[in-house]
């Protein structure tokens, strides 16, 4: 598809009407209805498009099949009526009414959902994981891993649902405490016991596709030293969803300083799981660093959060693209994938 083709836009984010279990209480917030705005407004103020935004699902593929856009914009990273397991709904059906789309194919999101498949296919090629442990959901917990301390959290979820500040465990005791909670919140979910990974926290973002040109901003890194003394130094549940926490008010992103060697080995890392997966248009992994120093992969996100205020924006700050520019690139990307592929 020729670029200067694509003129009408449909961005189809969350549904701003129903329940959503990634935020707090359930509901969109002041602080998501200003994000989403701001994403607007930026997309039209690059004044290419023709714009629909749609943030009510009700007749949501209805009403895609009669405007048949020319792009559609998928923002919609908490799934069909925000619920998470059918987020691979739309661009499957998207795929099947041959409309093209931003970002991961249903089959990425699947793989990179599943947390414990990421972590296996990533070791296999070589890229460093943390020490993990799989407990089926339903199997019995007479005997616990002897991993401490330890994350733990849900195998398959997104927004840090299911990682809350008491997340890190360093006894039998905290460790039934919260396998409790998660068995309460979340029944039915298979969790991962996580090694903890005490060292510093960092973010990638690549935008663009492998075979055409795929651009690494500048890595970020979480900044937990402002939390309380004994806080957990992680990103939970809290730190996305609730305003009122610490979690929010006090952790920071910056530019990381690492050392080439690192720098280049988390970029390469991200390279070649971005093909492996076989994400789209944009991407952003996250690692942690172990005990010795290094780096270890903790998650991929395929359509990784594309607000004002997330860790993508903050990277391409970093790199001085604005936001406006950085969200018209992962669009651009899309549509030079789709001229290519037809």
């Amino acid at each position: 598809m020729p670029e200067r083709s694509v003129r009408t836009l449909a961005i189809v984010t969350g549904d701003h009407h129903v329940q959503d279990p990634t935020k707090l209480g359930a509901a969109y917030g002041p602080e998501d209805l200003k994000a989403h705005a701001a994403m607007v407004e930026a997309i039209a103020s690059l004044g290419r498009f023709d714009i629909t935004v749609y943030n009510d699902h009700r007749r949501l593929f209805e009403r895609l099949a009669e405007q048949r856009p020319d792009l559609v914009v998928n923002f919609c990273d908490t799934g069909v009526g925000n619920r998470p397991t059918r987020e691979l709904n739309l661009p499957a059906w998207l795929e099947l009414h041959d409309i093209p789309y931003t970002g991961a194919t249903p089959q990425a999101m699947v793989l990179c959902f599943d947390k414990q498949i990421v972590r296996l296919v990533a070791e296999a090629l070589g890229v460093a994981v943390p020490g993990e442990v799989f407990l089926p959901a339903g199997m019995p917990r007479e005997t616990l891993p002897d991993l401490y301390p330890a994350l733990l959290k849900p195998n398959a979820a997104d927004g840090s649902v299911g990682i809350t500040k008491d997340a890190v465990v360093r006894d039998q005791t905290e460790a039934r405490a919260y396998l409790a909670f998660l068995d309460r919140e979340l029944p039915g979910r298979d969790i991962l016991w996580q090694e903890y990974l005490p060292g510093p926290e960092y973010g990638l973002g690549l935008i663009g596709n492998p075979d055409a040109e795929l651009v690494a901003l500048p890595p970020l890194e979480v900044d937990f030293s402002r939390l309380p003394k004994g806080a957990n130094p992680i990103l939970s549940f809290e730190s996305k969803a609730d305003p009122a926490s610490p979690y929010w008010t006090e952790i920071k992103f910056r530019q990381a300083r690492l050392d080439d060697d690192t720098r280049d080995r988390m970029e390469s890392w991200a390279r070649l799981l971005f093909r492996r997966f076989g994400l789209q248009d944009y991407g952003r992994f996250d690692f942690r660093c172990a005990a010795d120093g290094e780096p270890r992969l903790m998650e991929i996100n395929p359509n990784p959060a594309w607000a004002n205020d997330g860790k993508l924006a903050f990277m391409a700050g970093f790199a001085k693209i604005p936001y406006p520019r950085m969200l018209e690139m992962v669009i651009d990307a899309a549509i030079r994938r789709i001229a290519v592929s037809g």
